[in-house]
């Protein structure tokens, strides 16, 4: 099939604009010369004195009217001409603001502030209720003060396998997919200095730890039908100069949406904590994070119009997310008693600079011209900032001597202020940030018994939906397991399994009356740490 592609019409609006601007040019000349050779010869034929260069005036005076008539038809030409190209270019800018296919700035903005509960097996064995304990090196991201709890230096790895359900539904039978992740998804190591001295404070820490936030390897389809069509103008009947070969395609036969996710969210962590005493620990972070995410979405609708002419319309979007970020945290955990802790951490919103990539292509193909359509964009780059939720947490935990314990964290995230910036770029997205979020909280509760150099773990935890106008179901509730196997004083080996399910909304078609894709979500994850303490 033969390709036509459209290229840049303001270049080619342009390029003619400058051609009748020279055209128009030379015609005036020719103006000035017929009016000061011609009109003498006509008011005073016998004492006009003739150039050698007109030798027949009859002639130049032809000329002159033929070349206003060309001026005239050049002009009427161009006009229509740039009027076809404006049309086509708002055909296509109306499909663009139709389709917004790639995630809007204010869902990547609650996107980038989440996070899937990462870190060591023990970590995740128990459901990530560490704000109490410490002593595990991801528990350190979230009360730094934990870090203090350890006695011995440590050093720790860990590796995750993802297995992600999806299943879609869209004006039609549900899809089902499933794909495995790997990730390398901690590595840290924690110093730790006896002091002596009469200050009370008899042990400080330093530790260094990287860690997954999220993991943003995903894809899915969906298909259906809305009954509504996206795809309804022909590319070429509908702006020519003939009103009554105009072709709508007002009958949908098929929708299709296929959205395809990878990337990372990660962050590097320093921790220092001191304690004082068998009473109180404190603990100060700094941390640096790492943004990479891509999408590509692919929608394609198939139309007729009733009378035998069909259109397949096809748009492709390309986005691509690259930032770094920063935030700090600070947090204490306290002993009133021997068996009890007590712990309270804050984490700062992340800032996060970040550079965007974004590519469309648009592709229509109608059964009554040989044609494809095409319109290729060049790349879009936008540089902006965006500030998470900050993070408070409350904690408490009951220690059982040596034989186990049992911990609850309390989590509130204040996501009414997410913002992204420059603001006057992002008025309207600051806007739905403010209206369609709502403060979070959440809650995960972590248990640990051990025997011999066993360890055998548990834990829930129920995450709550920023969005405002979402029932429960968009709340993300997940439990673990996991075991731990202590093989001598150096060498430790922890085991654990963790599920996750949520439902979730994807509107590829910004149309009033369509509803956006439902999607069930459901991770089952294993985890393995390997330790070795000096």
């Amino acid at each position: 099939m033969q390709v036509v592609v459209q290229e840049n019409l303001h270049i080619n609006l342009q390029t003619a604009a400058q051609i009748i601007q020279i055209i128009k040019g030379r015609l005036q000349v020719l103006q000035k010369i017929a009016i000061a050779e011609v009109v003498p010869l006509i008011v005073h034929p016998a004492a006009a004195v003739r150039p050698p260069l007109v030798d027949h005036p009859a002639a130049l005076v032809v000329l002159l009217q033929v070349a206003l008539e060309v001026q005239v038809v050049l002009e009427q030409e161009i006009k229509k001409y740039a009027m076809k190209k404006i049309i086509l270019f708002s055909f296509i800018l109306s499909a663009l603001l139709a389709k917004a296919q790639s995630i809007s700035y204010a869902d990547a903005a609650v996107l980038f502030s989440t996070d899937d509960n990462y870190g060591t097996a023990r970590f995740v064995g128990m459901g990530g209720a560490f704000g109490a304990l410490g002593g595990d090196l991801t528990a350190a991201d979230i009360n730094p003060a934990g870090l203090a709890v350890f006695n011995n230096t440590e050093f720790s790895t860990t590796l995750s396998y993802r297995n992600t359900q999806n299943k879609t539904s869209f004006y039609g039978p549900s899809i089902s997919n499933e794909d495995d992740y790997f990730k390398f998804s901690q590595v840290g190591a924690v110093l730790v200095f006896d002091t002596f001295n009469a200050s009370g404070f008899n042990k400080f820490t330093l530790g260094f730890n990287y860690n997954v936030i999220k993991d943003f390897n995903n894809n899915y389809l969906v298909e259906g039908n809305s009954g509504i069509a996206d795809f309804n103008n022909d590319p070429y009947l509908n702006y020519d100069d003939n009103p009554f070969n105009d072709i709508y395609y007002e009958n949908v036969e098929n929708q299709y949406f296929q959205n395809y996710m990878s990337g990372i969210n990660d962050r590097f962590t320093f921790n220092f904590a001191s304690q004082y005493e068998d009473l109180l620990y404190l603990g100060a972070s700094m941390s640096f994070q790492h943004l990479d995410f891509y999408q590509n979405t692919i929608y394609e609708e198939f139309n007729n119009d009733g009378n035998g002419n069909l259109l397949n319309g096809y748009t492709s979007q390309y986005l691509t997310n690259y930032g770094n970020g920063f935030n700090f945290g600070f947090g204490a955990i306290l002993k009133p008693i021997s068996n009890l802790r007590l712990g309270l951490a804050y984490q700062s919103p992340i800032w996060y600079n970040i550079s965007e990539r974004f590519i469309e292509n648009i592709e229509i193909e109608v059964s009554n011209n040989p044609n494809l359509y095409t319109e290729y964009y060049d790349p879009n780059y936008f540089d902006y900032s965006l500030k998470t939720p900050s993070k408070l947490t409350s904690s408490v935990a009951y220690v059982f001597g040596k034989s186990g314990l049992i911990s609850f964290d309390y989590i509130y995230q204040d996501f009414k202020n997410t913002r992204l910036s420059p603001s006057s770029a992002f008025i309207d997205d600051n806007q739905d940030l403010a209206k369609g979020l709502k403060n979070t909280s959440s809650f995960k509760i972590g248990a640990e018994w051990r025997y011999e150099i066993f360890s055998f773990r548990g834990g829930y935890r129920m995450i709550e939906s920023p969005y405002a106008k979402v029932d429960s179901s968009f709340d993300i509730t997940g439990y673990s397991l996991g075991l731990g196997i202590q093989f001598n004083r150096i060498v430790k080996l922890d085991f654990a399994y963790d599920n996750s399910s949520f439902s979730d909304q994807y509107s590829f078609l910004n149309i009033d009356g369509v509803n956006p894709a439902n999607i069930d979500i459901n991770n089952d994850r294993f985890t393995t740490t390997f330790t070795i303490s000096f």
